[in-house]
This record gives structure tokens, C-alpha cells and sequence, in this order.
């Protein structure tokens, strides 16, 4: 698809716009983009996005500002141009994992369809990944072309969705491991694990009894690390001991009876030690007390 040409607005750009362009440019080794409103150029084209007032994915039209839109999810959030285009490349961009193409399409593009839709309820506040892209606009201060401005948008938009399906993918892959993890535990309270890998959504579903995961960390000492009350959560099922907390190497071994016991935040989160056993000793002190 090398011969392709891809159509969209010209001007100010929004993330809808430039993540739809990444996609794409995710698929596609080459093409040839125009930003334009031309109608004769936007009609020869072979992809349009987000101008030309017409929904029609068998031709490769995403617009959404046609009257009445173009559909939304279960959820409420209405499609802008990003979503339709996942919806119909989405499974393609992710290597038919249907899986990462979900988790992808919940995380980045709803959120990108809602911000774009002016759906923001629900909508994490503060800086987002959306008012990030519409920054690479060029300000009234700025000698620069919008086009320009927008192919850097372009690329930064692609490296955050290659790592988001990367981390989307990793957070999937993990499920069994930690599963198996969760059944092969001698204390269901104390789950270890080989190496780190992402644990907290799969604690969640499968473990209501699990308080401390267990794993090495990546310079070889080993770490142990409280689950939280519900993903995101800054409570803990069951904090580590208080006397612990913000203590380090010679304090903290003095008062844990551990000879290479390392540190433990001052949130009781988190602790370490040189060695597994060590860590796990940490682990039956913490669960007694």
C-alpha cells in the first residue's frame, strides 16, 4: 500500500487527527498525506480522516462531524476518527491479538475518542495525552507551518502507541504467569514471583486473600511489595510494619532482626532485602504483625 494517499484537514490538529496519521504509519512502510479541505482531493483520495463528512469503513472514510456522528461504544463514548479507525485496523496493528487491540482501544483511543468528542465525563483530569498533541501547534509567536508542526506531532504520537500496545501486551502476557504464581503460593497471602512482571490487575480478579508479592528486582535484591485495596489505590490490604517505615540498612536490620535488610519506604509499601529468604522473612514478620 505504498501508492496510497491519505487526506486530512489542514490547519490546527488535534490528537484524533495525528493518532489516526500514526496508525497508519504503523501499517503502511510509505504513503503520501495531504492536509487539506480540497473536496476533489479529499474525494481521490484513498483514506480520508476526520474531513469529508462521511462515515464508511469498507472505503476508508473516518470522519465523525457529519451530522448524527458515527456511532459510539456501550459505554457512551462516541467514536472521533481514531476510534473508527481502530475499530477496523486495530486487530491488524496489534498482530491479531484481540486482547492488546481491547486493552489498546479501553487505555488510549476511547480516551482520545471522548477528549475529542467533548465526552469528559469520566475523563482523568489534569495534562492529557491530548492537550500534549494539540501543544505541537504552532503558537501565534511561532514562524512555523502547521504541516511541519504536525509531522513532529506524528511522531511522537507513533512511539507512544508502539509502547502502549508494547505495555498493553507485556500486561497480558503476564496473566499466566502471575495466575500460576497465585496457585502455586504456600501462603495464598505471599505470592513470589520469578522476575517482576505486572501483577495487580490479576491479583485482583484471582486473589482476595493475597497481601505481599514477592520478586526480584532488577539488580538481583529482592523486594516486597504491599497489594493495594483495588487497582491504583494508594491503601493497602495490609500495610508493612510500622516501625519500619523510611528506615535503611543499618536501622532497619537493627529492627528487624535481618542482617541484610536494605530499606522500606516511608508509605509502607514497599521493603527489601539482599536475599529471598531475607524477603520472605520480612514477609512472615510483616503478615504477624
Amino acid at each position: 500500500m505504498t501508492d496510497k494517499t491519505i487526506a486530512t484537514h489542514n490547519g490546527n490538529f488535534h490528537a484524533d487527527d495525528v493518532f489516526s496519521v500514526a496508525a497508519f504509519k504503523s501499517l503502511f512502510p510509505s504513503f503520501k498525506l495531504i492536509r487539506t479541505r480540497d473536496l476533489e482531493l479529499i474525494a481521490n483520495a484513498d483514506i480520508v480522516i476526520d474531513v469529508g463528512g462521511e462515515y464508511d469503513p469498507d472505503r476508508d472514510r473516518f470522519d465523525h462531524h457529519q451530522r448524527g456522528g458515527a456511532g459510539e461504544r456501550e459505554n457512551g463514548i462516541p467514536y472521533s476518527s481514531f476510534g473508527l479507525i481502530w475499530k477496523k485496523y486495530g486487530l491488524e496493528i496489534c498482530q491479531g491479538n484481540q486482547d492488546v487491540a481491547n486493552a489498546v482501544d479501553a487505555g488510549l483511543v476511547s480516551t482520545i475518542d471522548a477528549i475529542d468528542c467533548g465526552h469528559v465525563e469520566g475523563v482523568s483530569k489534569g495534562i492529557s495525552l491530548s492537550q500534549t498533541i494539540s501543544m505541537f501547534n504552532p503558537t501565534w509567536q511561532e514562524d512555523v507551518h502547521f504541516d511541519e508542526c504536525f509531522e513532529e506531532a506524528v511522531d511522537f504520537a507513533s512511539r507512544v502507541l508502539t509502547r502502549f500496545i508494547a505495555s498493553a501486551n507485556g500486561g497480558i502476557s503476564a496473566k499466566e504467569i502471575v495466575a500460576k504464581a497465585i496457585d502455586n503460593a504456600e501462603d495464598p497471602r505471599v505470592i513470589v514471583l520469578d522476575k517482576y512482571i505486572p501483577w495487580k490487575k490479576t491479583v485482583h480478579a484471582l486473589s482476595e486473600e493475597a497481601l505481599y508479592m514477592v520478586y526480584p528486582s532488577q539488580t538481583g535484591q529482592w523486594r516486597i511489595q504491599t497489594v493495594p485495596v483495588e487497582p491504583g489505590s494508594f491503601e493497602d490490604r495490609k500495610s508493612l510494619p510500622q516501625p519500619w517505615a523510611g528506615l535503611s540498612d543499618n536501622d532497619l536490620q537493627e529492627v528487624t532482626g535481618i542482617d541484610d535488610a536494605m530499606f522500606c519506604h516511608n508509605g509502607l509499601f514497599i521493603a527489601g532485602a539482599e536475599t529471598f529468604d531475607s524477603t520472605m522473612k520480612m514477609a512472615s514478620m510483616a503478615l504477624n504483625e
